[in-house]
């Protein structure tokens, strides 16, 4: 496995490392999150002209044509901003109709949700439960039972509740019948499913460095006693352990990415990639909340802002112990493949 990035990919990453943080602070989070539908329309029109809503679709179908990879490191650029916008959903969505859907769906869905006119939510639940974006959303996917369903969230006999997530995202709880469904391909569920471990993952990456990032800030400039706070032997090992456990976070994102798109079967290092986001990811931010003692539980202060994403993504993943779980399973099957495996 080569981690290395290409030239293409540092630009992609380095495209939407600048729009974020052109377009995207505190202080403008604050006030999307003071809207009724708290959606940045503004860097969604961005990020739509940038073509990053289509970074994996290929370029017959006016993406960028590039993959996992470019797609994982533009999620880790939105995980950095934990900016209020549904472009994981959105890009799988198109993604996945762009290599699973019918010409009907294409025709249908694909141009606009490559130009952001249209705008996909997931059921990560896949049971309706607190769909995030449904408010704003004009198709939900649904992976369940090896397939992904396509469900219009205002169609006929569909029913919704609105609800709030843990990161503060609208969301939409959901019933509906057989009848307000139609399926994406035959068996897109496994496909689907693996790379939206690995969005969300590139996600928990770029949550994980940026709480890392500024909890170093915060303990350098944060006197006790006439000294940093970044001086005293705790706070050193804590801010260690936070760093060791945003970087294989990164690690095994990438690894699973490029097992993604060289090998095309990846479950091992998906799900492993899934597991560290979920597990690492929340022990990274409970220790980069710690260490900001008293500022950590003052909501006006952005490091809170990285917390509620990293359990969000967990949630979203399934949960640390249900995908170590799995895990063992697909080891199970696989008795020497924990020889490449990176816990």
């Amino acid at each position: 496995m080569n981690t290395a990035l290409t030239e293409s990919q540092e630009a992609i990453a380095a495209a939407a490392a600048e729009l974020f943080s052109r377009l995207v602070d505190p202080a403008r989070i604050e006030k999307v999150e003071q809207t009724a539908d708290r959606f940045d329309r503004d860097l969604w029109t961005a990020l739509a002209s940038a073509g990053l809503l289509g970074v994996a679709v290929p370029e017959e179908y006016d993406g960028l044509g590039l993959g996992a990879v470019e797609l994982a490191l533009v999620c880790e650029q939105l995980g950095r901003s934990v900016a209020a916008v549904p472009l994981v959903e959105t890009a799988l969505a198109a993604w996945c109709l762009s290599t699973h859907g019918s010409d009907a769906q294409r025709k249908r869905l694909l141009p606009g949700l490559v130009s952001g006119e249209t705008i996909a939510a997931v059921d990560w639940s896949g049971a309706g439960i607190g769909v995030p974006w449904a408010h704003v959303a004009d198709v939900v996917l649904v992976p369940a039972g090896g397939q992904v369903l396509l469900v219009d969230p205002r169609g006929d006999g569909v029913t919704s509740t609105r609800e709030e997530t843990t990161d503060r995202t609208i969301a939409l709880t959901l019933s509906y019948d057989g009848g307000a469904t139609e399926t994406v391909g035959d068996s897109a569920g496994e496909w689907f499913v693996s790379r939206a471990r690995v969005a969300l993952a590139g996600v928990q990456a770029g949550v994980t460095d940026a709480a890392v990032r500024l909890t170093a800030s915060y303990t350098n400039d944060r006197e006790q006693f006439g000294k940093p706070l970044s001086t005293f032997q705790g706070v050193a090992l804590k801010a260690a352990d936070a760093f060791l456990d945003a970087t294989v976070v990164r690690a095994t994102m990438l690894q699973a990415a490029w097992a993604l798109d060289e090998l095309g079967q990846a479950t091992l290092e998906t799900l492993t990639a899934a597991w560290w986001a979920a597990d690492g990811g929340q022990r990274c931010v409970h220790l980069t909340q710690h260490l900001h003692g008293g500022m950590g539980a003052d909501i006006t202060y952005p490091v809170h802002r990285y917390f509620l994403w990293a359990k969000q993504i967990e949630l979203q993943l399934g949960g640390a112990s249900a995908l170590l779980a799995e895990l063992g399973d697909a080891l199970e099957q696989q008795p020497d493949a924990g020889d490449a495996v990176v816990l």
